[in-house]
């Protein structure tokens, strides 16, 4: 029996299946950006490759905060601007970029790099949690606990909340509920619950 014939070089299908491991990209998708990209070999391609190649090299993560930058101290830890009293908790570098393109918020961050997760093994030594005590400890008047409104952001939530006690520092949650522009009858019954749980005085 004849084998069939090879769709692609080996240097395309290695191209392919790098790509389709990137978030967000199946084995369709990274077709459809390899062929992008070749397309586009002056003006994307090597410029693409030779950013990659940057990051690669220079990104590092913050040895305070866990956020990623080129230097050790990143620079929102090194901005003398931010709120140093106020520490906002979160599971990853995504939820720093999503605060700060909001621009609603001028403390500092503590990047947890994930959350607790018994089916997927992940236990409180697994996370960037004792560094945060230790940043507590020297001086932080409020945590703020944005982990998402998932079954284990919220464990996570708990159990950081728990290991704070006792240090005095004030310790606040993000309130979840009805977004702006949002309609009762298209929002699920957990954001409703959440949402009169949240509830405040006007």
């Amino acid at each position: 029996m004849s084998r069939a014939p090879q769709a692609f070089s080996a240097e395309l299908q290695r191209l392919i299946e790098l790509l389709a491991k990137v978030p967000g990209l199946g084995p369709r998708s990274a077709r459809r950006a390899a062929l992008g990209l070749i397309k586009r070999k002056e003006s994307l391609m090597l410029p693409l490759g030779e950013a990659i190649a940057a990051a690669a090299s220079r990104v590092r993560k913050c040895s305070v905060c866990g956020n990623l930058d080129t230097s050790d101290l990143c620079s929102i830890c090194a901005d003398p601007s931010r709120d140093r009293r106020t520490i906002c908790v979160v599971e990853e570098v995504s939820d720093v970029w999503a605060l700060e393109r909001a621009r609603v918020y001028g403390g500092l961050y503590h990047v947890l790099g994930g959350v607790l997760s018994a089916i997927d093994g992940v236990g409180p030594d697994d996370l960037f949690i004792a560094p945060l005590l230790d940043r507590v400890r020297a001086g932080a008047a409020e945590v703020i606990l944005a982990t998402n409104a998932t079954v284990d952001g919220q464990a996570t939530a708990h159990y950081v909340g728990d290991r704070l006690e006792g240090t005095g520092v004030k310790i606040t949650r993000l309130a979840y509920g009805v977004p702006v522009g949002g309609e009762l009858d298209y929002l699920d019954e957990g954001t409703l619950k959440a949402a009169l749980q949240s509830r405040r005085p006007i």
